[in-house]
């Protein structure tokens, strides 16, 4: 199964999205390697400052000198605020800001560096606050988790859209456990009752222990971090599977910011997302400073008929309080079986706060919502779309009908705020409102993953249509818009979009019960425009605004009129 989505904030723990990412010294978890890779990049940095004093004085040197003293001076701005963000252990926000420099300066190695270390601090406490996570450390023996690992690298190998350096794969594993084991989350389960100085002292040694193996193929990798594996338990008592999933979280999570490695209950998150049906609380979430806010509340879902209202605050969790907890920690707590209660410090907008009792159980979720008539007289038609999942098409198909019967005769298709999804589901919305040539085109390594996906002219809908779009929109939304717009079937509006433009395949894993999501392909447009780093631009440049009926930052309802994206769309119709 193929899915074209990103990691998306914010989010909503009823797993629609997972919710959003949330320092130690400055070098904290780098091994020498990791440091001497930085120090390399930062040398012709110095070098070029150096050079520029010998060059002409003429103004057009002088003039370039000084745009260049000001990117680099702003360059240099970017990293300090990311470690600053770093000391203080906020690699959630860490994650998004280097993500943020990186795209700004896509040739510098130091952010992009400082972004690979801060996704492996975060994820470190992510997996650790997972409890499907540690059962499988657990019940896995350290046998079963090389065999885990030695299934993700053959993955790698087949299906990965660049080819793999295993030096690299390695470097990056071994980097993993180094910085792991800086993590009170991971030392406090794994390690038994090493002292810190002892605990230090082979994190140092890891790199060099490694360093003369053979890298040549994957089998290579697997004696490695058996021997690591082996030297781990010997000296420190960690447990050998504890080892091997840190070598394997390592591998995958670095290679891209959407090929990860998935713990059962991810997993099974995944693809209840896929399939638009999750056992949760029916509330769509955003992390805000001191609370969860809630954006949207599914009808006749648990937390709909126990009288929660989007706009809402869940201020704790079964008496755990979000003002002193990490967001993702008290997202996290409102996850689990199905009939089981979640106690909840729900404060509603007029700052009155209620006890809740909400019992989880399985939801459905619609993913066409606020489908209506939005100007009258013009006959404009309007849905939101949450995400691309299975049921997208036939959603859509009835929410069209619907529509027409109320006297349709132009459409607003709001895809701001939507993160992707399933491609095929992409392709067959497109499909509807296209009545021929190319939607989309995927490429990738493995010849497998070349598809060239064309319209087809039956069932076409050739109402006029303007279709929505943020710096939010992301992936599967960007196939479909950048479809509408290279074939100029409708006008697009707003922001130009995320730019995400790779398709994961998700694998369930064979040796262990876990899953795999890897990047296979990347996309193009009908003109042939990459979408990766670029994403779709407007027709119409509209800054963002918040959507129509959801709440704001302060958890106010936002009206239709307030929304000048949605106003700018329903003067181009019109006209």
């Amino acid at each position: 199964m193929e899915l074209s989505s990103r990691v998306h904030r914010p989010a909503c723990c009823c797993s629609r999205q997972p919710i959003t990412h949330r320092g130690s010294s400055l070098v904290r978890g780098l091994s020498g390697t990791w440091l001497a890779v930085l120090t390399l990049v930062a040398l012709p940095l110095a070098t070029a400052s150096v050079a520029r004093a010998h060059t002409s004085n003429s103004p057009a040197a002088e003039a370039n000198a000084a745009a260049s003293d000001h990117t680099q001076a702003t360059r240099d701005q970017s990293l300090a605020a990311g470690l600053e963000l770093e000391r203080a252990q906020q690699w959630g926000d860490a994650i998004d800001h280097y993500e943020s420099a990186s795209r700004a300066f896509p040739e510098d190695r130091v952010l992009y560096q400082r972004l690979l270390i801060s996704r492996l601090h975060f994820d470190v406490k992510r997996r650790y606050d997972d409890k499907t996570y540690l059962t499988s450390i657990r019940e896995l023996t350290t046998s079963q988790a090389l065999d885990l690992y030695s299934e993700i690298l053959a993955n790698l190998q087949t299906h990965y859209v660049d080819t793999i350096e295993w030096s690299r794969v390695l470097l990056h594993g071994t980097a993993a456990l180094e910085v792991a084991l800086t993590e009170e989350a991971f030392v406090n389960r794994v390690v038994s009752s090493a002292p810190p100085e002892r605990i230090e002292a082979f994190r140092q040694a890891i790199h060099h222990r490694v360093a003369d193996r053979s890298t040549q193929s994957r089998f290579d990798l697997r004696a490695t971090v058996n021997v690591v594996a082996k030297a781990a338990h010997d000296e420190l008592g960690i447990s050998g599977t504890a080892t091997v999933l840190e070598y394997v979280s390592g591998a995958v999570s670095t290679l891209d910011p959407y090929t990860r490695l998935l713990s059962p209950g991810q997993l099974d998150e995944m693809f209840s997302t896929i399939e638009g049906n999750f056992v949760g609380l029916g509330v769509e979430l955003k992390a805000a400073e001191d609370c969860l806010l809630i954006l949207s509340v599914i009808p006749n879902g648990p937390a709909a008929e126990a009288g929660i209202m989007a706009g809402d605050r869940i201020l704790a969790v079964d008496a755990t309080r979000a003002d002193e907890h990490d967001p993702d920690h008290i997202a996290d707590l409102l996850r689990g079986p199905e009939g089981t209660t979640a106690e909840l410090l729900v404060e509603s907008t007029n700052q009155q706060q209620r006890t809740l009792s909400v019992v989880r159980r399985r939801v459905d979720v619609p993913c066409v919502e606020n489908i209506h008539i939005v100007d009258q007289a013009n006959g404009i038609g309007y849905f939101r779309l949450t995400n691309f999942q299975k049921t997208t098409p036939r959603e859509i198909e009835q929410a069209l009908w619907s529509l027409h019967r109320q006297g349709m005769r132009s459409l607003v298709m709001d895809l701001r705020d939507n993160p992707g999804g399933l491609l095929s589901a992409a392709v067959e919305v497109a499909d509807r409102f296209i009545p021929e040539g190319r939607i989309v085109t995927t490429r990738g390594r493995n010849a497998r993953e070349n598809f060239d996906y064309a319209a087809h002219r039956a069932n076409t809908w050739d109402v006029p249509m303007v279709v929505l779009i943020d710096r939010n929109s992301a992936s599967a939304s960007e196939i479909f818009s950048g479809a509408i717009h290279d074939s100029q079937r409708g006008a697009v509006i707003g922001e130009t979009s995320y730019g995400k433009g790779s398709v994961q395949g998700i694998f369930r894993m064979q040796a262990a019960t876990f899953g795999l999501c890897l990047t296979t392909a990347k996309f193009y447009s009908p003109s042939g425009r990459a979408i990766s780093l670029n994403g779709v631009e407007p027709n119409i440049v509209v800054p963002r605004t918040y959507i129509a009926a959801r709440p704001d930052d302060n958890g106010r309802l936002v009206t239709e009129l307030d929304d000048a994206v949605l106003q700018k769309s329903i003067e181009y119709l019109a006209r």
